[in-house]
């Protein structure tokens, strides 16, 4: 990946919030992978990363297990404690809000209160450029093995795909 267009000193600040159902399979290993990339490339400075889940049902939980020991085996610590996406804070604090599905995105849109808070909602799948059939990023919390490590495939080809177009909207503004 190329990250050379991205100054390590600059002040911008890359603020990343990562939407799933519950926010403890999906989210929390795009938070956990994304922030893996981010301190490979030297980057952690210029990163604000965190996720959250549209219910309540896990808030104060780690992660699935198995998203946890399948990221473990990649080089990934999921280990992000599951909160609620809270409107009223969220779209202030953050930048880019990344869903893993459809839903995800109608979900979080219902809730949005402008124009700029919809456009700061992206699908994660518009990174993805390594496996042309996935339409979403599929929860895999009632699948089994396969299942995690198809959902961390595609995890990981859309956080180096937005890592590359933020790396590019430095040099070309508003290119995100």
């Amino acid at each position: 990946m190329e990250i050379n267009n991205m100054n390590k000193e600059s002040e911008k600040l890359y603020k990343i919030l990562f939407i799933c159902l519950g926010n403890i399979c999906r989210s929390p290993a795009a938070n956990a992978v994304m922030q893996k990339m981010v301190d490979d490339a030297g980057l952690s400075a210029r990163f604000l990363i965190d996720s959250a889940g549209i219910g309540n049902w896990h808030v104060g939980e780690l992660p699935d297990k198995r998203m946890r020991n399948h990221g473990f085996k990649r080089g990934y610590q999921v280990n992000h404690i599951a909160r609620q996406f809270d409107a009223r804070t969220d779209f202030e604090a953050f930048d880019y809000i990344i869903v893993m599905d459809e839903d995800n995105y109608k979900n979080i849109n219902r809730m949005s209160q402008s124009d700029k808070e919809k456009k700061q909602v992206i699908r994660m799948i518009d990174y993805i450029t390594e496996h042309p059939e996935a339409t979403s990023v599929p929860d895999p919390y009632y699948g089994e093995g396969k299942d995690f490590d198809y959902a961390l495939d595609l995890i990981e080809d859309g956080c180096r795909g937005l890592l590359q177009r933020l790396c590019e909207s430095e040099s070309t503004p508003n290119s995100l």
